[in-house]
């Protein structure tokens, strides 16, 4: 079991992605990293999100960043998102994931910024510990 999934919406991501890597291994988090897109994989990404034996999610997406917001429709875990930049320089997708709805909560970090989403999940991990 992974502790942390991280989900990609392409590989373009994987840069974005890295640096999420870099700060759980430092933090010795587990987690399980995969590319699955909202739009042209979502019969595999829910079934992704609905068996995913993790704590937590971290989503990354550009462009219209659909996937945090459908990961968060489908689990009542934490989601964090991280816009990525692309054709309006990241601005579209980090709208895109911070006006979630209501009842479809998605914590929305600085545009590449992956390193920070793994922070936050470091801290959002070490709440639930503390309560144990």
């Amino acid at each position: 079991m992974a502790t942390v999934a991280i989900i990609a919406g392409s590989d373009s991501d994987l840069p974005v992605a890295e640096k999420a890597f870099l700060v759980l291994e430092d933090h010795g988090i587990s987690y399980d990293f995969v590319v699955l897109s909202a739009h042209r994989d979502p019969d595999r990404l829910d079934d992704y999100v609905r068996n995913a034996d993790c704590s937590l999610f971290i989503t990354i997406a550009g462009l219209s960043a659909a996937l945090p917001g459908v990961v968060a429709a489908r689990t009542d875990k934490p989601v964090i998102g991280v816009p990525v930049a692309g054709t309006l320089m990241g601005i579209d997708a980090l709208l895109s994931i911070a006006q979630m709805p209501a009842g479809v909560p998605v914590a929305c970090v600085g545009i590449g910024n992956g390193a920070n989403a793994a922070y936050l999940a470091v801290r959002i991990l070490a709440l639930a510990r503390k309560k144990e």
